[in-house]
C-alpha cells in the first residue's frame, strides 16, 4: 500500500509526557513527578453545578462561542485585571483548543513565531504543523524573558510572540517591569503577543500580572483545568481587546468545524468557579514548592519557582536524559528538558502530589545526584 500518512505527522512526535505518564502504569509504586495535574479534586460546588446541569438537561450544544454568562464573567475579570473596556470572548475546549484554534486563526506558512526556551510542548508542534517556524530564544539560566533577545530575533516574517507566566516548564513569573518591557517591544515592532496563562491563580511571591494590562494586541489564553483540577473537562478560553475582534471571529469559525463547542454542562460548573476561592489550595502548593526547592538546593543547580507547579532543575552531569533513566530505574518518574527544549541540560519535576510522595521524591533525587 502507498504511504497513507500526511507528511504534517512526521513534524511531531508522541508526547514525551505522556510517554512518562503511561510508564507510570507499568511500574510498583513510583513516585510521579511527571505530569501536571492537581492533587487535589475538584471542588464539590463545581461537580454539583455540573450535575445540576446534567439533570436539568443542559446536555445540547451550546453556541460556538459559550454560554453568554459565561463569557459575560471572563470579560468582567478580564476588564477588571486588564482595563480593556469591551474584551471579546471564546469559550475553549481546553487552552489546547484555543491555542490550535488561535494558531490556525493566524499563522501561514512561513511566518515566524518567537518562543522563549524553555517553553510549553504545545506551542512548538502545532506551529511546525501548519508550516509556521519557530524561533526560540535561550533563556538559560535564570529563565527571566528574554526581552533583549526577543527583540533582536524580530524579523519581517515575524507573526507573534509567545508569553507565558506563570511558566510551565519553569515555574517562572514575569514581574511588571518585564510585561512593560515586553510591551514596549511589541508595539515597536507592530507584533502581536500570545499570553498563555492557565497558571495565573499560582503565584507564590508577586502578583503575575499580565502583558494584557499593559498591550491591546495581546491574545489571552486561560481555562479551568489546573487552578480548579478540571483537566478532563477541557474548559478554557480565549479573550482579546475589542480592537482585535476578528481574531475571536475567524477563531471561532474555525471551532465550529473542529470542536463544535466546549462541553455544555461543564460550562455551568466554569460559570460557579468565576465565584469560587481556591486560595487555600495556593497556600498548599506554595508548601509543596518550598519543599521541593529546599529540598533539592543543596544538591542540584536550580532557580526556585515563583508559579505555577514545576521546577526545572539541571541535571547533573548536564545530559537530561541520562539522569531521567536513572531517576526512572529508582521508580522516579521526571521529565526530561528535551521535551520542553531546544537543550537537554535540565529535568522538569511536577510537584503537583502528595507532601509524602514529595519527600519520597527527593530522597530518591538526592540519593541519585552524584
Amino acid at each position: 500500500m502507498k504511504n497513507i500518512i500526511a507528511d504534517r505527522c512526521s513534524l511531531i512526535d508522541a508526547s514525551g509526557i505522556r510517554k512518562v505518564f503511561a510508564l507510570a502504569a507499568k511500574l510498583d509504586d513510583p513516585v510521579n513527578f511527571s505530569i501536571g495535574q492537581p492533587d487535589f479534586d475538584i471542588p464539590s460546588q463545581l461537580k454539583q453545578a455540573a450535575i445540576d446541569a446534567i439533570r436539568g438537561n443542559i446536555n445540547s450544544y451550546s453556541q460556538t462561542a459559550g454560554d453568554e454568562l459565561l463569557k459575560e464573567k471572563i470579560a468582567a475579570k478580564t476588564a477588571a485585571d486588564t482595563g480593556w473596556d469591551d474584551p471579546k470572548v471564546l469559550v475553549t475546549s481546553g487552552v489546547s483548543g484555543g491555542l490550535l484554534t488561535l494558531f490556525m486563526a493566524i499563522i501561514n506558512p512561513g511566518d515566524e513565531v518567537i518562543i522563549p526556551d524553555p517553553y510549553f510542548v504545545i506551542y512548538k508542534h502545532v506551529i511546525n504543523m501548519l508550516g509556521g517556524k519557530c524561533v526560540f530564544v535561550d533563556s538559560y539560566p535564570d529563565f527571566e524573558l528574554p526581552i533583549d533577545g526577543i527583540e533582536k530575533a524580530i524579523t519581517k516574517k515575524t507573526k507573534l510572540i509567545v508569553a507565558n507566566s506563570p511558566c510551565n516548564p519553569t515555574g517562572m513569573v514575569y514581574c511588571s517591569k518585564t510585561t512593560k518591557r515586553l510591551a514596549e517591544v511589541a508595539r515597536k515592532h507592530d507584533l502581536l503577543v500570545m499570553s498563555d496563562e492557565i497558571y495565573d491563580k499560582f503565584s507564590y511571591d508577586q502578583p503575575c500580572e499580565s502583558i494584557a494590562k499593559h498591550y491591546e494586541n495581546t491574545i489571552i489564553l486561560n481555562g479551568f483545568s489546573k487552578a480548579y483540577a478540571m483537566t478532563g473537562w477541557r474548559l478554557g478560553y480565549a479573550v482579546v481587546h475589542d480592537s482585535n475582534k476578528e481574531i475571536i471571529e475567524q477563531m471561532m469559525k474555525i471551532q465550529q468545524y473542529t470542536f463544535v463547542c466546549a462541553p455544555t454542562p461543564f460550562q455551568q460548573a466554569a460559570i460557579a468557579a468565576m465565584d469560587h476561592d481556591i486560595s487555600e489550595h495556593v497556600d498548599q502548593y506554595k508548601q509543596k514548592r518550598d519543599l521541593i526547592y529546599d529540598g533539592l538546593k543543596g544538591k542540584f543547580e536550580m532557580v526556585k519557582p515563583a508559579g505555577a507547579f514545576y521546577a526545572f532543575v539541571k541535571a547533573p552531569g548536564g545530559n537530561a536524559t541520562e539522569f531521567v533513566k536513572k531517576a526512572i530505574n529508582n521508580s522516579l518518574l521526571i521529565i526530561p528538558g528535551n521535551v520542553f527544549s531546544e537543550k537537554n541540560t535540565h529535568f522538569r519535576i511536577s510537584y503537583a502530589t502528595t507532601n509524602d510522595e514529595i519527600a519520597r521524591g527527593i530522597e530518591i533525587l538526592n540519593s541519585i545526584a552524584e
